[in-house]
């Protein structure tokens, strides 16, 4: 099962997946795309959902599990979203709407499939976080922040979940090409979205607990998390004024 599968990197990790042989349950709220995009898989199902509704997520599963005949071996939270945040001029509702996607999105599905896996005692979970959760950056406050939730998140349940034999996996993108980054104006080591998913996949299929790329984004973004304040606070005020072309921005 994928979430946020209609776009982006859902639905690039879906194609991949699907070429490799999996069966698919591929969520989103735009159903015409996600509709599309079963219809040209050779083995998925789209089921229209938003990743905000617990009970909504829950349904989805079920009615997966129903039209695949039985519980998913991987589970990946993918959907997510990303609005630039300046404390000058601080949005409530984007940052509640970031707060249930991203972080809340992960746990109804989370909450979902774990009980099963952990019944069968075998299973993973994936959340797409980002190498920007591991230190909040200027201008991204909220989304670094959600993004660091979900890593802890999915960190401590790794540790608790491997005795039971479920797996759980934390995948931190840097900058992929997909509609949510369309706004950015510069994107250092930019992936596009194919690359990422053959990339994630690889991994995934693996059994690898984290996932990072690209290597250049996820070097700098750990020496920054480990960077004295002072140093920090320097090298990124920077970035506090960075170009966003917010007629592109999605909410």
């Amino acid at each position: 099962m994928i979430t946020g599968a209609s776009s982006g990197i859902g639905e690039a990790l879906a194609r991949e997946l699907a070429s490799r042989g999996w069966e698919l349950a591929l969520l989103a709220r735009r159903g015409d795309l996600l509709a599309k995009l079963a219809a040209e898989l050779p083995r998925a199902v789209g089921i229209e959902c938003d990743v905000r509704d617990s009970a909504a997520v829950h349904d989805a599963v079920r009615k997966g599990e129903s039209q695949l005949g039985g519980p998913f071996d991987l589970a990946v939270a993918n959907a997510g979203i990303g609005i630039p945040s300046f404390a000058f001029e601080f949005n409530l509702a984007d940052a509640e709407q970031m707060v249930r996607v991203n972080i809340l999105g992960t746990m109804y599905l989370f909450d979902a499939v774990i009980p099963s896996m952990i019944e069968r005692r075998a299973g993973r979970f994936a959340g797409v976080a980002s190498l920007a959760g591991h230190r909040g950056l200027p201008s991204s406050s909220v989304y670094s922040a959600t993004k660091s939730a979900m890593q802890s998140f999915l960190e401590a349940s790794r540790v608790e979940l491997k005795p039971l034999h479920v797996g759980v996996t934390i995948i931190n993108p840097g900058f992929v090409a997909t509609p949510m980054t369309e706004k950015n104006k510069s994107m250092p080591f930019l992936w596009q979205a194919p690359r990422a998913a053959k990339y994630i996949a690889d991994r995934l299929e693996s059994g690898k607990a984290v996932i990072e790329f690209p290597l250049p984004m996820s070097l700098l973004t750990r020496t920054l998390r480990f960077m004295p304040r002072a140093l920090f606070d320097r090298m990124t005020v920077v970035y506090a004024k960075r170009k966003i072309d917010r007629s592109k921005l999605k909410r």
